[in-house]
């Protein structure tokens, strides 16, 4: 299995447009064979910022894939090439951590 933990952080007063655009891909991403999870998050509500929150311009994406080809499948599908397209305007950063279990 591989896992991904995406920091995506948009232009400031721009991640509303982002997560938008991101929720309206998720069912494409969520049907393509291997997607076993692919979720948005954000800061939890109700804590205060501290040295690990992530802010209010920036939303970490937690997925796992059944297999490297399948994640490399998903970085090449149409839809995320449209949806790259659409919100490059909006993101100032994008780190992507790609990760296996370890043992």
């Amino acid at each position: 299995m591989i896992h991904v933990v995406a920091v995506i952080t948009a232009q400031p007063g721009q991640r509303a447009q982002v997560l938008e655009a991101f929720l309206a891909n998720t069912a494409a991403v969520r049907a393509e064979d291997g997607c076993i999870e692919y979720t948005a998050t954000v800061d939890a509500e109700g804590l205060p910022p501290g040295p690990g929150s992530i802010g209010p311009d920036s939303f970490i994406v937690v997925e796992k894939w059944a297999s490297l080809a399948a994640l490399q499948a998903h970085a090449a599908a149409p839809h995320m090439k449209a949806y790259s397209a659409k919100v490059k305007e909006w993101v100032a950063k994008r780190t992507i951590h790609i990760l296996q279990p370890a043992g």
